[in-house]
């Protein structure tokens, strides 16, 4: 299992929770079936003032839960308590925290099925987990993307990557897609982009329309109440 590094706990696209998603993607091509980040980054800073600790860089709540959405579709949902705790987000911090971080524990435990499939074919094949969109759609260039993934070949996801965001734009390859958390489909001809609401626990997902996989996934949601 191939850890991404310590990444900041913050947003930005040079060594925060952007980078998180760029490491999946290029480490995918690269050899890496099975690889992770920490959730909620790791490296947090505070100046010390008269033995307090002022946060210099540290996650917020927000930053913490758009990161286990993150990770809630990848090989490993694990979290980590960071740098300086103290200053940090952290799952438990306060019931918002708690109920968020259990919503996703359920919807990557309701991926157990698929994920197990993944895990298997990249051991035999080498095919990674989260893969770049580009592997499965060569020959559609819109598909050469920095901050979107597929999980396996049957989910196309695009998680939260800015604060303050409630929306997030996706682009879809053609074919009839399903929004996984309102069950809207979208037929599309031609590959398009497109603005898909993404309030905190429902990141860009969508499954193909024809997927086994994606409909097993929506029973198991259902089942597990997430």
């Amino acid at each position: 299992m191939f850890w991404l590094g310590d990444q900041l706990q913050t947003w930005d696209e040079f060594d925060g929770i952007k980078t998180a998603v760029v490491g999946l993607l290029s480490g995918g091509v690269s050899s890496f079936g099975l690889l992770h980040s920490d959730t909620g980054g790791f490296n947090a800073f505070a100046f010390k003032l008269a033995d307090r600790d002022i946060p210099l860089i540290a996650r917020s709540n927000e930053l913490l839960m758009r990161w286990e959405e993150l990770s809630a579709f990848n090989s490993v949902f694990r979290t980590h308590e960071g740098l300086n705790p103290g200053i940090s987000a952290q799952f438990d911090t306060d019931a918002e925290t708690l109920a968020h971080f259990a919503r996703m524990a359920k919807v990557y435990k309701a991926l157990g099925f698929y994920r197990r499939q993944l895990v298997d074919e990249a051991a035999r094949t080498g095919h990674p987990v989260v893969r770049h969109p580009f592997l499965q759609y060569p020959d559609d260039p819109n598909t050469y993307l920095r901050y979107q993934f597929m999980y396996g070949t049957e989910f196309m996801v695009a998680p939260v990557l800015d604060p303050g965001a409630r929306s997030v734009q996706m682009y879809l390859p053609k074919g009839d897609w399903v929004n996984l958390w309102t069950g809207e489909s979208v037929s599309v001809p031609v590959g398009r982009w497109i603005e898909v609401p993404a309030p905190l626990g429902a990141p860009g997902v969508f499954y193909k329309q024809s997927s086994t996989a994606g409909q097993h996934f929506v029973s198991a949601l259902r089942a597990e109440r997430a």
